[in-house]
């Protein structure tokens, strides 16, 4: 069971990234999935979450300016990330839940330059 983030990078502020995480090993579609940041000196918070049926859950921080999105037939989880900012710059994790099964990904970074 493996998560795979790809999308990180260098970018201006206002400008846009997307991150993907791919899964193999697991029926993703019965996974509630996540994507969580860790910036410098900061503990881990949630950006944002989607369940098996498409609901959707955005931080504050977030809303209006990133869009969580899966496709279960890819094995796919998408972060649309528009109108970045400097505090955006962190480490992005993927995540799949399911009860007591719990696993991440290695992690991809976006850093938001001036």
């Amino acid at each position: 069971l493996q998560l795979v983030e790809s999308g990180g990078g260098l970018v201006q502020a206002g400008g846009s990234l997307r991150l993907s995480c791919e899964a193999s090993g697991m029926w993703l579609s019965i996974y509630t999935m996540a994507w969580y940041r860790q910036g410098p000196g900061k503990e881990r918070e949630l950006v944002a979450c989607i369940d098996h049926v498409g609901d959707t859950e955005y931080a504050d921080a977030v809303k209006g300016r990133l869009t969580i999105s899966r496709d279960n037939a890819k094995k796919t989880m998408y972060l649309q990330m528009n109108n970045l900012r400097l505090a955006d710059t962190s480490a992005y994790y993927c995540n799949a839940e399911l009860g007591v099964w719990d696993y991440w990904g290695q992690g991809t970074q976006v850093t938001v330059s001036a």
